[in-house]
C-alpha cells in the first residue's frame, strides 16, 4: 500500500483512504463510551453505557499490525435508572465490589479502506473470552487546544452468559426478563502522544 502525508500532521494516506500516523494514541476518556443494548421482556430495548473508559492504541505502519489496550470502570455504568444501575453492580451482574473493572486486549486486526475487524479478549468478573468488533475510523480532526485526535467507531454482538453474567427471570407467557444477547456500540476519540 502506498502511504503519502495528509494535509493533518496526525493523519496519512494509505490506499487513497485518510487514516492516523503510526505511533500511540491515548483514549480521551471525556469522548469515550462503551455502550450495551439489552431487550428487557424480550421486546423493549434498554440502553446502557460505561463512561469511565481508559486506554492505548498502538497505531502501526500497517493497520493490521496496530493493538488496543482498554479498561472499563465497571462502577460508572449508567442506564438512566438508579434501580437498574445498582443491580448491575451488584454480584448478580457485574459485582463491581470485586471486580471493579473489565479490559479489553486487542488479539488481531483486519483492515480495509477506511474500516476493519477487531479481535481481541474481553474480561469481565475474571473471565476471558474472545470478541469481534466491526471498527470505522470516521476521520482525524485538530482540536482547539492543539491535538489531534482520530474518532472511531465500532460495534458488535456478544452473549452475556459467556462471562457468566446468568442472572435472569422466566416470564409467566414464555421467554425471559432480559435478553442474553447484549449489543455493543463503541464511540472513541483517541488523542494523538506526541514526543
Amino acid at each position: 500500500m502506498t502511504n503519502t502525508e495528509s494535509k493533518n500532521s496526525s493523519a496519512r494516506v494509505l490506499g487513497g483512504v485518510e487514516l492516523p500516523v503510526a505511533g500511540t494514541w491515548k483514549v480521551d476518556p471525556g469522548h469515550a463510551e462503551v455502550g450495551f443494548v439489552g431487550r428487557h421482556f424480550m421486546i423493549t430495548k434498554v440502553r446502557g453505557r460505561f463512561t469511565g473508559v481508559d486506554g492505548v492504541v498502538t497505531v502501526a505502519e500497517q493497520p493490521e499490525e496496530s493493538s488496543v489496550e482498554v479498561t472499563i470502570d465497571m462502577t460508572t455504568v449508567s442506564s438512566g435508572d438508579k434501580t437498574r444501575d445498582d443491580h448491575l453492580r451488584s454480584d448478580d451482574f457485574f459485582d463491581v465490589a470485586n471486580h471493579p473493572t473489565a479490559t479489553f486486549t486487542s488479539t488481531s486486526v483486519s483492515w480495509i479502506g477506511a474500516g476493519g475487524v477487531l479481535e481481541g479478549d474481553l474480561t469481565i468478573k475474571g473471565v476471558s473470552r474472545s470478541v469481534s468488533l466491526k471498527v470505522e475510523h470516521l476521520g482525524v480532526v485538530a482540536d482547539p487546544w492543539g491535538n489531534n485526535r482520530a474518532v472511531f467507531s465500532a460495534k458488535g454482538r456478544i452473549n452475556r452468559e459467556d462471562w457468566g453474567l446468568t442472572w435472569n427471570m422466566a416470564l409467566e407467557a414464555g421467554g425471559i426478563l432480559v435478553s442474553k444477547e447484549i449489543d455493543l456500540e463503541l464511540e472513541v476519540e483517541l488523542v494523538h502522544e506526541t514526543a
